[in-house]
């Protein structure tokens, strides 16, 4: 696997091991910088503690199998089968974390935490790798995080996660170079916005909203790189394991990764708009608009 230190996402390990921590403001500042830089941040003894009577969920016959993901938003939690009792059970549990995952964020990041917004929390009992889907939807390929149908305009996408496997083994990922490489690599492959096309989407509710132009060199900059098999085979990458019992955050519209392998990891997605950054240049959309030379995020 190929590791070009000056173009690989960084990985940083923090020693941090309660979801409420104490921080310094010198240590906010520094772990911002890290986060908004590309980085993964790692603790490596940050475990998410199942209750007793949650352990059972560690099995995939709660999924309904329709989805990768179980997941919780609000009073609903979708992709899951059970009777009321264990659903309500399983939705606590997922809430659980989703609280802990907040609270860990607002501690190290405070500048974020009246503006944060919390999206799902997805519980993933299935393996990372083996599913029969297309190259678009293969998340074994590393990407950045893009949705064909939800635009974010430039607001960010944080994600905390964490594997409960309580078989001892590690989630692995593939980190890839950093996003201004990537960028500067594939965007030339990206097409242009044809005139009119963000407003016909919008009308036949192909997207939710109209899509910015960023919108649409993001959705380009994931498929050039999940279609790519040379890309994925031989640009700079390292393997990345999370052993159980670790915690983990970044930004995954920025990070380059890719799920090779795991089961039973809990997850939460939080949005952020760029007037919360502490660092709004070394986002994407800053990145993208400095190479492209124009504003990208306009509606």
């Amino acid at each position: 696997m190929i590791d070009h230190q000056e173009t690989v996402t960084p990985v940083v390990a923090l020693d941090i091991a309660s979801w409420r921590p104490v921080v310094t403001p010198e240590d906010n500042e520094r772990y911002a910088s890290a986060l908004e830089g590309g980085a993964v941040l790692v603790f490596p003894h940050l475990a998410f503690e199942l209750l007793p009577e949650e352990r059972r969920f560690l099995d995939t016959r709660w999924s309904d199998n329709k989805a990768k993901n179980i997941s919780v938003e609000g009073a609903s939690i979708k992709g899951a089968q059970g009777n009321a009792t264990d659903l309500a059970d399983l939705a606590r549990m997922v809430a659980r974390f989703a609280d802990d995952a907040g609270s860990l964020v607002a501690a190290l990041f405070p500048r974020y935490a009246p503006h944060l917004r919390h999206a799902r929390t997805s519980y993933r009992p299935h393996t990372a790798a083996g599913r029969a889907v297309s190259w678009r939807k293969d998340d074994t390929r590393l990407h950045v995080d893009a949705f064909p149908s939800r635009p974010n305009r430039g607001e960010r996408i944080l994600r905390v996660f964490c594997n409960v496997n309580p078989r001892g083994e590690d989630r692995v990922w593939r980190v890839g170079e950093t996003f201004e490489a990537m960028a500067r690599r594939l965007l030339p492959r990206v097409r242009r916005l044809v005139p009119g096309e963000v407003a016909a989407l919008a009308a036949l509710r192909v997207t939710k909203g109209r899509r910015t132009e960023y919108d649409h060199l993001m959705l380009g900059l994931h498929d050039r790189a999940k279609e790519d098999v040379d890309y994925q085979r031989s640009s700079p990458q390292r393997e990345v394991r999370f052993a159980p019992g670790t915690t983990w955050i970044c930004y995954s519209d920025q990070v380059m990764h890719a799920a090779a392998s795991g089961q039973f990891m809990l997850e939460q997605t939080t949005h952020l708009p760029q007037s919360a950054l502490y660092e709004p240049a070394r986002s994407p959309l800053a990145v993208l608009e400095r190479i492209t030379g124009r504003r990208l995020a306009d509606a």
